[in-house]
């Protein structure tokens, strides 16, 4: 009797550990539970008459024959199988995702809030560091190749380690990207003519005009057209940006006519740019139409340069006037890095704002580099300056509570 007793516990405590073990690897707990509850019930009916275990109808060795919890009854089309996957998709769809860790996503006001800001600082190192290869060499078309070229390295490395996917375009999209192409190496070339012939202060000073040439190129070709308060909103933002460079302006004609040409060209190839992103048959997102427009930009500066400059930018021409080669080539580095990814991050900002908003950011951006030469070249800081800054600010400021009171402009 005492070897059957221990018999029937080995027994029982052998299925209890197999139910339990039905448990850990069953992904239905209840019905894994149910099935070790009868199975440990089941081992534990004991002897009638001579001793031998009762066995019910079903049972073989002291386990009913259930099904597999793995399988429930009806298979996996079956009803039970139908109720446990839509409780399992409404479970995952109602949990945070493991990537967010239940954060919330970025609000789009911060995104934008951070983009104008390294929009900024990517722009000051780059006026200051041109300004100084201008100083040092005086060829504008070569420069403005060096650029596109060093832009052209970074956009062929995106693509060759798959940072960014490749575009696949037809001949009859690049031939509507050849004419944004132009007008870049355009705005680019007269910016920096203007930069190598006057300061920093006034090549801004004029380029602060392009909210106005925004709104105006924005009604003729996307039919915006702007309310008479939006438009005198615009008003202070200009007159502010003329104030805080007045300390600064040193008139000359071709560096003024080229500035201007800059505002015109840099704001078509932005109106443009918004036409063309805007169209759905487009496939093109606002990073790949910069990058095959900055690569086709290259090759186009290429021939203007050689026709209008040659080979001027070579070692020998650099010594025989006495500047530092290495130095040269670390800053035109810097320059060139700062101007691809400005350029880019300024582009990325047209994708999601309106031209006349990002003329405006502009605008304040032009503040930030005013001053900010200003300090670079020591130059004295008038009450002038700090008062047509914040007059600037200020502008921004009503332009961005009328936009809100009115964010949809009327359609010419």
């Amino acid at each position: 009797m005492q070897s059957m007793a221990a018999t029937a516990g080995s027994s029982s405590s052998s299925s209890v550990s197999r139910g339990w073990a039905a448990v850990r690897r069953c992904p239905s707990p209840s019905l894994a539970l149910r099935h070790a509850a009868f199975s440990s019930s089941a081992s534990c009916c004991r002897v009638a008459g001579a001793g031998a275990p009762v066995l019910p109808l079903g049972i073989r060795g002291g386990r009913l024959l259930l099904p597999c919890p793995l399988l429930p009854e009806g298979g996996k089309n079956g009803p039970l199988t139908r109720r446990m996957t839509a409780a399992a998709a409404a479970a995952a769809a109602a949990s945070p995702s493991a990537e967010g860790d239940g954060k919330p996503a970025i609000p789009r006001t911060v995104q934008l809030g951070a983009m104008i800001l390294v929009w900024y600082l990517l722009n000051i190192y780059f006026n200051i560091y041109n300004k100084l290869i201008l100083k040092a060499v005086p060829f504008p078309y070569t420069i403005t190749t060096f650029q596109f070229a060093s832009g052209s390295f970074f956009i062929t490395l995106m693509w060759l380690l798959n940072l960014h996917p490749k575009p696949r375009l037809s001949l009859q999209q690049y031939a509507k990207i050849l004419p944004l192409a132009i007008i870049h190496v355009m705005g680019n070339a007269f910016t920096n003519m203007s930069l190598g012939k006057v300061a920093v202060s006034f090549t801004h000073t004029i380029k602060a005009m392009e909210p106005f040439f925004s709104v105006l190129l924005s009604a003729l070709f996307l039919g915006q057209a702007p309310s008479l308060l939006i438009l005198g909103s615009l008003v202070p933002v200009v007159g502010g940006v003329v104030l805080a460079s007045m300390t600064e302006v040193s008139f000359n004609w071709i560096g003024f006519w080229s500035a201007m040409a800059s505002n015109v060209t840099n704001q078509s190839r932005n109106v443009f740019s918004k036409k063309l992103l805007a169209d759905k048959e487009e496939t093109l997102d606002d990073i790949n139409l910069f990058s095959i427009m900055t690569v086709m930009s290259f090759l186009l500066s290429v021939p203007l340069m050689l026709y209008v400059e040659g080979i001027k930018f070579s070692p020998s021409y650099l010594q025989s006037t006495g500047v530092n080669l290495q130095e040269l080539c670390l800053k035109a580095a810097i320059a060139g890095t700062c101007f691809h990814f400005y350029q880019q991050v300024s582009y990325s900002l047209l994708a999601r704002i309106s031209p006349v908003t990002h003329s405006v950011a502009n605008s304040v951006k032009r503040v930030a580099v005013i001053v900010s030469s200003v300090i670079f070249f020591r130059t004295p800081i008038s009450p002038i300056n700090a008062f047509g800054t914040a007059l600037a600010l200020v502008g921004v400021f009503l332009y961005s509570q009328l936009k809100k009171a009115k964010p949809k402009t009327k359609t010419a």
